[in-house]
């Protein structure tokens, strides 16, 4: 039998998830939930969704198993725990939280219920992440010595529109937030390679005087001057990491990550995605095996358009054949990682196992990089990141295995 999910929210990000839960086999029932009336009519009437509810409160009253929240970023939090503990299991978009006493109370709320809660962190699928973990377990990193990853994104780019969206008249007061309290696209790729956590933080703010005043003294309710940060890193395992979060900066925008060893390292950047090694042997490039295409399927001879009914937006070494057959033609966003997203979520509420990025996970993603904020505040002052565990039955490091030298044809 399957569950009862909930969408709390209805805006365009949750509209890229409706199909999914709609569609996967394991979910009997979507319910529709939002405060604006006209809206969630509009949207309910789209998607053919026949039961809708006007709060989170009344979600939290009703039989929902599930609730999956799309809500304003600031809102995630309080949000979560709130619907833990009426019982509901929790899938919440990216951040988690935005303080340290929030995130530990959403730690706490999933050890005093046992109810599962899953941070929707795209990052953990994207091609590169699979990849280097493939790698990372396989040992051909060697130690890691070295990482690299960053969130370029300026508000040229389509975030004053979000932001007053989200904020309303009073969008400045929420559109300011320090750039590092939104950082687990960034470290959750690093982190979900290597398995470690960081301990310790220096990090530098760039003063942002734009005519906008979004980092202007008190505008925004940090009081945040920074639309830039750079944080370095010490990581649990010996190595370091450097995260940018920008979003002030000319460039197209980006997400990636890059990561060495004492044996070989990956490497993207404008030239691509690179393997290397330091006997200078195995350089290969893996644009081919690495890129999201639409309607494509995994061959020995690399990539095979198959028509408008496969899974969408999928790489060569998703393991698209772990996904229900129900996917094939719907939505897949954020280079292929909306599929999973849902998948895992339902799979781990179904079988009361943890997810991938479970709240523990979500933590480590989160909390350096509001100790990173912090720091900035404090001009780089080093400062030691809380760590609140691994969690019980921590999700593994496991996947379908990819063949991932056949399908790269190009070499250095």
């Amino acid at each position: 039998m399957g569950i009862c999910v909930g969408i709390i929210g209805a805006g365009a990000f949750a509209q890229e998830f409706i199909p999914l839960f709609k569609a996967h086999p394991l979910v009997d029932h979507v319910v529709l939930c939002d405060q604006n009336a006209e809206k969630l009519a509009a949207v309910s009437q789209q998607f053919d969704i026949a039961e809708t509810l006007p709060s989170l409160d009344d979600a939290c009253d009703s039989n929902l198993d599930a609730v999956a929240i799309f809500t304003q970023n600031w809102l995630h939090g309080p949000q979560s725990v709130q619907a833990l503990h009426a019982g509901k299991h929790v899938y919440s978009a990216v951040p988690s939280a935005i303080t340290l006493d929030e995130m530990t109370a959403l730690v706490d709320a999933v050890t005093q219920t046992g109810n599962i809660y899953m941070l929707g962190e795209t990052s953990y699928y994207y091609p590169e992440a699979i990849y280097c973990r493939q790698k990372h377990a396989d040992h051909a990193f060697g130690k890691i010595v070295y990482a690299e990853a960053e969130y370029l994104h300026d508000w040229d780019h389509g975030l004053y529109d979000v932001m007053k969206w989200r904020g309303g008249d009073h969008w400045l007061r929420t559109a300011g937030h320090p750039p590092m309290f939104y950082p687990t696209h960034s470290i959750g790729m690093v982190l979900s390679v290597t398995g470690a956590h960081f301990t310790h933080v220096s990090c530098q703010g760039f003063e942002d005087h734009h005519d906008d005043g979004i980092y202007q003294p008190n505008i925004n309710e940090w009081d945040n001057r920074f639309s830039n940060q750079t944080a370095l890193f010490k990581v649990s395992d010996g190595s370091s990491c450097r995260i940018n979060e920008f979003r002030r900066v000319g460039h197209p925008g980006c997400e990636r990550m890059s990561i060495w060893g004492t044996d070989a390292g990956f490497e993207h950047n404008w030239a691509g995605h690179m393997w290397v090694t330091k006997d200078r042997e195995r350089c290969e490039r893996l644009d081919d095996l690495l890129t999201c295409r639409d309607a494509v399927k995994q061959t020995s001879g690399g990539m095979e358009k198959i028509g408008a009914e496969a899974h969408k937006d999928v790489s060569a070494v998703h393991p698209i054949d772990r996904l229900p057959s129900t996917f094939r033609g719907l939505t897949n966003g954020h280079a292929g990682s909306h599929q999973f997203l849902v998948d895992d979520f339902v799979k781990a509420v179904n079988t009361s196992k943890q997810p991938p990025v479970d709240v523990w996970k979500a933590a480590r993603y989160l909390i350096p990089g509001l100790i990173a904020h912090e720091s900035s505040v404090r001009q780089g002052e080093l400062l030691a990141i809380p760590d609140l565990g691994d969690g019980p039955n921590a999700h593994p490091h496991d996947q379908p295995r990819v063949d991932m030298h056949t399908t790269c044809t190009n070499k250095a």
